[in-house]
């Protein structure tokens, strides 16, 4: 019935293949989980253990393969007809996590769908402030709201789809590192009018990152993005920050904005490495910063 695929990169995933192993076990159901690690420094031993729960498998990439070619690879070696895809960092957020899915599959409104992403309501410490605000405000959404655009309100961080159409829309080869790689599959699906159905079936995402390193990652999230965007990927009514582009290029003022983002950088920085960054300047960074790449070319 449901090929469970978690891609694995220096993160102890054990605690999640043993949660969604048992409720697997009490919903009855046939099932794979299939862990790949993606050519990790750390956590190797204590992932090994998955071995050890019937139906799982933990494989090792001797090469990083990345993001989407990992997922990529899971894909094709799943053996049942619907794939759940998880982030290895994330846990459901309840005991029914995957009754609900498996309710969805046994009469599907869709050929896949998104449960959802929330972040737990403590704030962490203030060194990684940046990344839970911003999960927040721009990724904990409603159902109801993720509905209104569907496939660009989805992740594929907690995302059942039926295999076929997985791996017939593979998710792009070009992009290695993070970024995008998720937002280019569900704008490729829709696309050909392929549309996420919305259920209120999230997991909490757990792993934050400072907000040093998060910000380090969205410049190489943003270095995807130009790829994307010259490949045409990604469509500009799926992304904000790519409309917002586009519209700057059409008014001639790539230069300008890549000069000033300069001039206000590191101040900038500042307010977003603190204890109250600020999205309006989070915003203004990834639009300085992508008119910067474009100026580098």
């Amino acid at each position: 019935m449901l090929s469970i695929l978690i891609p694995v990169y220096n993160y102890a995933v054990f605690p999640l293949v043993l949660e969604v192993h048992k409720q697997c076990i009490a919903a009855g159901i046939q099932f794979e989980i299939l862990c790949q690690d993606d050519s990790s420094t750390s956590h190797i031993e204590e992932n090994r253990v998955i071995e050890q729960l019937s139906y799982c498998t933990f494989l090792q990439n001797a090469v990083n393969l990345g993001r989407g070619n990992n997922r990529n690879s899971l894909i094709q070696k799943a053996q049942f007809e619907w794939l759940l895809l998880l982030d290895c960092d994330t846990f459901p957020r309840d005991s029914f996590f995957i009754k609900n899915y498996v309710s969805f599959i046994e009469k599907p409104m869709a050929p896949l769908a998104f449960g959802g992403i929330i972040y737990h309501p403590k704030k962490p410490h203030n060194s990684q402030l940046l990344r839970w605000v911003y999960g927040q405000k721009r990724e904990a959404l409603s159902c109801e709201f993720r509905s209104k655009k569907p496939n660009s309100r989805a992740l594929t961080s907690n995302l059942v789809i039926r295999k076929e159409i997985a791996v017939s829309n593979p998710f792009p080869e070009s992009v290695s590192d993070y970024g995008y790689e998720d937002l280019s599959f569900l704008s490729n699906l829709g696309q050909q009018n392929i549309t996420v159905f919305h259920l209120d079936n999230p997991t909490f995402h757990l792993n934050l990152e400072t907000s040093a390193q998060f910000l380090a990652k969205t410049e190489i999230a943003l270095q995807n993005l130009v790829l994307l965007i010259q490949t045409n990927r990604i469509k500009a009514n799926e992304s904000k920050i790519i409309a917002t582009f586009l519209c700057v290029k059409k008014l001639h003022l790539i230069q300008f904005i890549a000069w000033l983002f300069q001039q206000t950088k590191t101040i900038t920085t500042k307010n977003l490495l603190s204890d109250n960054p600020s999205l309006l300047l989070f915003d203004w960074y990834k639009l300085g910063y992508l008119c910067l790449l474009q100026t580098l070319k």
